[in-house]
Protein backbone atom coordinates (compact mmCIF):
# COMPACT_ATOMS: atom_id res chain seq x y z
CA UNK A 1 0.00 0.00 0.00
CA UNK A 2 1.39 3.12 0.56
CA UNK A 3 5.65 2.80 0.49
CA UNK A 4 8.21 3.91 2.53
CA UNK A 5 12.06 4.22 2.28
CA UNK A 6 11.53 6.36 -1.05
CA UNK A 7 10.60 3.77 -3.68
CA UNK A 8 13.76 1.28 -2.42
CA UNK A 9 12.51 -2.47 -1.83
CA UNK A 10 12.11 -3.62 2.21
CA UNK A 11 12.24 -6.91 4.24
CA UNK A 12 12.55 -7.27 8.18
CA UNK A 13 15.73 -6.58 10.46
CA UNK A 14 15.12 -9.72 11.93
CA UNK A 15 13.16 -12.88 12.47
CA UNK A 16 10.04 -12.58 14.39
CA UNK A 17 7.11 -15.08 14.76
CA UNK A 18 3.95 -16.25 16.41
CA UNK A 19 1.64 -18.60 17.35
CA UNK A 20 -1.98 -19.49 17.36
CA UNK A 21 -4.62 -22.05 16.08
CA UNK A 22 -6.20 -22.02 12.61
CA UNK A 23 -9.60 -20.29 12.61
CA UNK A 24 -11.00 -22.92 9.77
CA UNK A 25 -8.71 -26.30 10.87
CA UNK A 26 -8.73 -25.64 15.04
CA UNK A 27 -5.32 -26.90 14.77
CA UNK A 28 -2.10 -24.90 16.57
CA UNK A 29 0.05 -23.34 14.23
CA UNK A 30 3.41 -21.27 14.56
CA UNK A 31 5.08 -19.11 12.11
CA UNK A 32 8.52 -17.33 11.28
CA UNK A 33 8.96 -14.42 9.78
CA UNK A 34 12.52 -14.62 7.93
CA UNK A 35 13.96 -11.16 6.74
CA UNK A 36 14.50 -12.19 2.46
CA UNK A 37 16.80 -10.64 -0.53
CA UNK A 38 15.34 -8.40 -2.53
CA UNK A 39 13.43 -9.22 -5.50
CA UNK A 40 11.94 -12.47 -3.72
CA UNK A 41 8.77 -11.28 -2.63
CA UNK A 42 6.80 -13.17 0.21
CA UNK A 43 6.81 -16.81 -0.13
CA UNK A 44 5.43 -19.37 2.23
CA UNK A 45 8.16 -22.36 3.54
CA UNK A 46 5.68 -25.00 4.98
CA UNK A 47 7.13 -27.94 6.89
CA UNK A 48 4.79 -31.18 5.97
CA UNK A 49 7.10 -33.75 8.64
CA UNK A 50 5.00 -36.50 7.73
CA UNK A 51 6.76 -36.52 4.81
CA UNK A 52 10.07 -35.14 6.06
CA UNK A 53 9.82 -32.18 3.28
CA UNK A 54 9.25 -28.87 2.81
CA UNK A 55 7.39 -27.14 0.58
CA UNK A 56 7.81 -23.59 -1.80
CA UNK A 57 4.78 -21.75 -1.69
CA UNK A 58 4.74 -17.94 -3.57
CA UNK A 59 2.46 -15.89 -2.20
CA UNK A 60 1.15 -15.11 -5.62
CA UNK A 61 -2.36 -14.89 -7.50
CA UNK A 62 -0.98 -17.57 -9.40
CA UNK A 63 -0.70 -19.70 -6.86
CA UNK A 64 -3.94 -19.18 -5.48
CA UNK A 65 -5.87 -22.59 -4.75
CA UNK A 66 -9.02 -21.86 -2.77
CA UNK A 67 -11.06 -18.52 -2.00
CA UNK A 68 -14.06 -19.60 0.02
CA UNK A 69 -14.22 -18.35 3.41
CA UNK A 70 -10.55 -17.62 3.11
CA UNK A 71 -7.57 -16.99 0.27
CA UNK A 72 -5.31 -19.98 0.41
CA UNK A 73 -2.53 -20.14 -1.74
CA UNK A 74 -0.55 -23.56 -2.93
CA UNK A 75 1.57 -26.04 -5.19
CA UNK A 76 1.02 -29.50 -5.70
CA UNK A 77 1.25 -31.19 -2.39
CA UNK A 78 0.72 -28.52 -0.18
CA UNK A 79 -1.05 -25.41 0.73
CA UNK A 80 -1.38 -22.10 2.91
CA UNK A 81 -4.39 -20.73 4.20
CA UNK A 82 -5.91 -17.75 5.70
CA UNK A 83 -2.89 -15.61 4.58
CA UNK A 84 -5.21 -12.65 3.85
CA UNK A 85 -4.63 -10.72 7.07
CA UNK A 86 -0.95 -11.55 7.24
CA UNK A 87 -0.67 -10.27 3.92
CA UNK A 88 -2.45 -7.45 4.37
CA UNK A 89 -0.17 -6.43 7.20
CA UNK A 90 3.03 -6.96 5.17
CA UNK A 91 1.82 -4.91 2.20
CA UNK A 92 0.41 -1.99 4.02
CA UNK A 93 3.63 -1.68 6.10
CA UNK A 94 5.50 -1.90 2.41
CA UNK A 95 7.37 -4.88 3.23
CA UNK A 96 8.61 -6.36 0.08
CA UNK A 97 10.53 -9.40 0.63
CA UNK A 98 9.94 -12.19 3.87
CA UNK A 99 10.36 -16.13 3.81
CA UNK A 100 7.18 -16.90 6.12
CA UNK A 101 8.22 -20.24 7.29
CA UNK A 102 5.07 -22.02 8.95
CA UNK A 103 4.27 -25.43 10.74
CA UNK A 104 0.60 -26.33 9.64
CA UNK A 105 -1.78 -25.85 6.79
CA UNK A 106 -2.75 -22.48 7.97
CA UNK A 107 -1.74 -18.88 9.05
CA UNK A 108 -2.48 -18.77 12.73
CA UNK A 109 -6.19 -16.38 13.25
CA UNK A 110 -4.72 -14.40 16.40
CA UNK A 111 -7.43 -12.26 17.38
CA UNK A 112 -8.89 -12.40 13.95
CA UNK A 113 -7.79 -9.22 12.89
CA UNK A 114 -4.51 -8.19 11.36
CA UNK A 115 -3.25 -6.22 14.73
CA UNK A 116 -1.01 -8.98 15.90
CA UNK A 117 0.88 -9.35 12.58
CA UNK A 118 1.82 -5.08 13.21
CA UNK A 119 2.47 -6.27 16.36
CA UNK A 120 4.86 -8.45 15.55
CA UNK A 121 6.56 -6.45 12.78
CA UNK A 122 7.13 -3.77 14.69
CA UNK A 123 9.44 -5.59 17.39
CA UNK A 124 11.67 -5.91 14.79
CA UNK A 125 11.61 -2.97 12.21
CA UNK A 126 11.67 -2.72 8.40
CA UNK A 127 14.91 -1.91 6.66
CA UNK A 128 15.71 -0.92 2.86
CA UNK A 129 17.37 -3.12 0.38
CA UNK A 130 19.39 -1.99 -2.63
CA UNK A 131 17.24 -2.92 -5.67
CA UNK A 132 13.88 -0.44 -6.48
CA UNK A 133 10.76 -1.02 -5.80
CA UNK A 134 8.64 -2.02 -8.84
CA UNK A 135 4.52 -0.85 -9.53
CA UNK A 136 1.86 -2.01 -10.58
CA UNK A 137 0.09 0.69 -12.14
CA UNK A 138 -3.41 0.01 -13.56
CA UNK A 139 -4.02 2.05 -16.72
CA UNK A 140 -7.40 1.42 -17.28
CA UNK A 141 -11.03 -0.02 -15.69
CA UNK A 142 -11.40 -3.79 -15.46
CA UNK A 143 -14.39 -5.03 -13.73
CA UNK A 144 -15.62 -8.47 -13.04
CA UNK A 145 -19.32 -9.39 -11.90
CA UNK A 146 -20.89 -11.80 -10.08
CA UNK A 147 -24.65 -11.09 -10.15
CA UNK A 148 -25.31 -8.09 -8.24
CA UNK A 149 -21.80 -8.06 -6.60
CA UNK A 150 -18.31 -6.74 -8.78
CA UNK A 151 -14.90 -6.31 -8.31
CA UNK A 152 -12.88 -3.72 -10.16
CA UNK A 153 -9.87 -1.77 -10.98
CA UNK A 154 -9.68 1.92 -11.99
CA UNK A 155 -6.67 3.96 -12.56
CA UNK A 156 -6.01 6.38 -9.34
CA UNK A 157 -2.89 8.43 -8.28
CA UNK A 158 -2.35 6.55 -5.37
CA UNK A 159 -3.35 3.23 -3.83
CA UNK A 160 -7.28 3.27 -2.77
CA UNK A 161 -9.98 0.79 -1.55
CA UNK A 162 -13.94 1.34 -1.51
CA UNK A 163 -15.69 -1.12 -0.74
CA UNK A 164 -19.23 -1.75 0.17
CA UNK A 165 -21.06 -4.46 1.90
CA UNK A 166 -25.05 -5.08 2.11
CA UNK A 167 -26.08 -7.80 4.31
CA UNK A 168 -29.89 -8.85 5.21
CA UNK A 169 -29.05 -8.73 9.34
CA UNK A 170 -30.04 -5.15 10.31
CA UNK A 171 -26.77 -5.40 12.70
CA UNK A 172 -24.72 -5.39 9.76
CA UNK A 173 -27.14 -3.51 6.95
CA UNK A 174 -25.04 -1.63 4.62
CA UNK A 175 -21.69 -0.36 5.35
CA UNK A 176 -19.41 1.33 3.05
CA UNK A 177 -15.63 2.07 3.72
CA UNK A 178 -13.71 4.39 1.08
CA UNK A 179 -9.84 5.50 1.77
CA UNK A 180 -6.66 6.05 0.53
CA UNK A 181 -4.42 3.58 2.48
CA UNK A 182 -1.08 3.62 3.96
CA UNK A 183 0.78 2.13 6.77
CA UNK A 184 -0.65 5.15 8.88
CA UNK A 185 -4.42 4.67 8.17
CA UNK A 186 -3.76 1.00 7.88
CA UNK A 187 -2.94 0.84 11.29
CA UNK A 188 -5.72 3.69 12.69
CA UNK A 189 -8.75 2.16 10.72
CA UNK A 190 -8.37 -1.32 9.51
CA UNK A 191 -5.76 -3.29 11.17
CA UNK A 192 -8.02 -4.00 14.55
CA UNK A 193 -10.92 -4.86 13.08
CA UNK A 194 -11.93 -8.31 13.17
CA UNK A 195 -13.24 -11.31 10.71
CA UNK A 196 -17.22 -12.24 11.45
CA UNK A 197 -19.39 -14.72 11.19
CA UNK A 198 -23.52 -14.98 11.84
CA UNK A 199 -24.14 -18.29 14.36
CA UNK A 200 -27.04 -19.20 12.17
CA UNK A 201 -24.32 -20.44 10.23
CA UNK A 202 -22.15 -22.11 11.99
CA UNK A 203 -23.55 -25.37 12.13
CA UNK A 204 -23.54 -25.67 8.23
CA UNK A 205 -19.88 -24.29 8.50
CA UNK A 206 -18.69 -26.76 10.75
CA UNK A 207 -20.07 -29.87 8.89
CA UNK A 208 -18.19 -28.46 6.04
CA UNK A 209 -14.91 -28.47 7.56
CA UNK A 210 -14.78 -24.69 8.12
CA UNK A 211 -14.67 -22.39 11.45
CA UNK A 212 -13.51 -25.22 13.60
CA UNK A 213 -11.30 -22.91 15.77
CA UNK A 214 -13.78 -19.98 15.41
CA UNK A 215 -14.96 -18.58 18.95
CA UNK A 216 -15.48 -15.41 20.63
CA UNK A 217 -11.63 -14.70 21.01
CA UNK A 218 -11.51 -14.63 17.37
CA UNK A 219 -14.36 -13.60 15.64
CA UNK A 220 -17.69 -11.31 15.61
CA UNK A 221 -20.61 -13.65 15.87
CA UNK A 222 -23.30 -12.12 14.98
CA UNK A 223 -26.64 -13.62 16.37
CA UNK A 224 -30.15 -12.40 15.26
CA UNK A 225 -30.52 -10.02 17.65
CA UNK A 226 -27.29 -9.13 19.17
CA UNK A 227 -23.77 -8.89 18.89
CA UNK A 228 -22.61 -11.98 20.86
CA UNK A 229 -19.05 -10.60 21.91
CA UNK A 230 -19.31 -9.20 25.70
CA UNK A 231 -17.04 -6.52 24.35
CA UNK A 232 -18.95 -5.62 21.29
CA UNK A 233 -17.52 -3.85 18.35
CA UNK A 234 -13.84 -1.86 18.29
CA UNK A 235 -15.69 0.37 15.13
CA UNK A 236 -19.43 0.66 14.56
CA UNK A 237 -18.40 -0.08 11.02
CA UNK A 238 -16.18 -2.91 12.01
CA UNK A 239 -18.16 -5.55 9.77
CA UNK A 240 -16.93 -3.34 6.34
CA UNK A 241 -13.73 -2.81 7.80
CA UNK A 242 -12.98 -5.95 7.72
CA UNK A 243 -14.03 -6.69 4.10
CA UNK A 244 -11.64 -3.71 3.40
CA UNK A 245 -8.78 -5.34 5.59
CA UNK A 246 -9.42 -8.57 3.25
CA UNK A 247 -9.22 -6.78 0.13
CA UNK A 248 -5.83 -5.16 1.17
CA UNK A 249 -4.75 -8.44 2.00
CA UNK A 250 -6.20 -10.60 -1.09
CA UNK A 251 -4.77 -7.98 -3.73
CA UNK A 252 -1.15 -7.63 -2.09
CA UNK A 253 -1.18 -11.17 -4.47
CA UNK A 254 -0.51 -9.24 -7.05
CA UNK A 255 3.34 -9.77 -6.22
CA UNK A 256 4.10 -5.74 -6.64
CA UNK A 257 2.42 -2.69 -5.03
CA UNK A 258 -0.98 -1.84 -7.26
CA UNK A 259 -1.24 1.84 -7.96
CA UNK A 260 -4.88 2.55 -8.68
CA UNK A 261 -8.39 2.01 -6.97
CA UNK A 262 -10.07 -1.10 -6.08
CA UNK A 263 -13.91 -1.33 -5.65
CA UNK A 264 -16.39 -3.59 -4.62
CA UNK A 265 -19.96 -4.06 -3.78
CA UNK A 266 -20.83 -7.60 -2.10
CA UNK A 267 -17.33 -8.78 -2.27
CA UNK A 268 -15.17 -11.54 -0.66
CA UNK A 269 -11.93 -13.27 -1.59
CA UNK A 270 -13.49 -14.96 -4.87
CA UNK A 271 -14.34 -11.56 -6.24
CA UNK A 272 -11.17 -10.14 -5.07
CA UNK A 273 -8.94 -12.97 -6.82
CA UNK A 274 -11.05 -12.85 -10.42
CA UNK A 275 -10.56 -9.14 -10.39
CA UNK A 276 -6.77 -9.62 -9.97
CA UNK A 277 -6.85 -12.50 -12.79
CA UNK A 278 -8.72 -10.13 -14.94
CA UNK A 279 -6.69 -7.45 -14.14
CA UNK A 280 -3.08 -9.63 -15.60
CA UNK A 281 -5.66 -11.10 -18.54
CA UNK A 282 -5.34 -7.79 -19.87
CA UNK A 283 -2.15 -6.59 -20.70
CA UNK A 284 -3.42 -2.96 -21.56
CA UNK A 285 -4.89 -2.85 -18.19
CA UNK A 286 -1.65 -2.24 -16.53
CA UNK A 287 2.04 -1.42 -16.80
CA UNK A 288 4.90 -1.79 -14.72
CA UNK A 289 6.90 0.89 -13.12
CA UNK A 290 10.02 1.93 -11.38
CA UNK A 291 9.33 4.45 -8.21
CA UNK A 292 13.19 6.13 -8.29
CA UNK A 293 14.40 6.97 -5.41
CA UNK A 294 13.23 10.90 -3.92
CA UNK A 295 15.54 13.86 -5.67
CA UNK A 296 15.15 17.28 -3.82
CA UNK A 297 13.09 18.77 -6.55
CA UNK A 298 11.33 17.97 -9.81
CA UNK A 299 9.26 15.24 -7.96
CA UNK A 300 5.84 14.54 -7.76
CA UNK A 301 3.87 13.25 -4.59
CA UNK A 302 2.43 10.10 -5.41
CA UNK A 303 0.56 7.71 -2.98
CA UNK A 304 2.00 9.55 -0.05
CA UNK A 305 5.90 9.58 -1.29
CA UNK A 306 7.82 11.97 -3.17
CA UNK A 307 8.86 10.52 -6.10
CA UNK A 308 10.38 11.52 -9.83
CA UNK A 309 8.48 10.65 -13.10
CA UNK A 310 7.28 6.89 -13.55
CA UNK A 311 9.81 4.93 -16.20
CA UNK A 312 8.45 2.11 -17.76
CA UNK A 313 10.17 -1.59 -16.48
CA UNK A 314 12.61 -2.57 -19.44
CA UNK A 315 14.31 -5.30 -17.76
Amino acid sequence: MARSHFGMQTTLRQRTGLSGIGVHSGRPVSITLHPAEANSGVCFHRAVPEEGRDYEIPANFHHVSATEYCTAVGVPGASVATIEHLMAALSALAIDNVTVEIDGPEVPVMDGSADAFIDAIDQVGVVPLAAPRRYIRVTKPVKVESGAAFGEFRPYDGTRVEIEIEFASPLVGRQIYAADIDGERFRKELARARTFGFLADVEGLWARGFALGASLDNAIVIAADRVMNPEGLRFADEFVRHKALDAVGDIALAGAPILGCYRSFRGGHHLNIRALDALFADESAYEVVEMPVRRDAGHAEVAGVGVAAYGPDVS
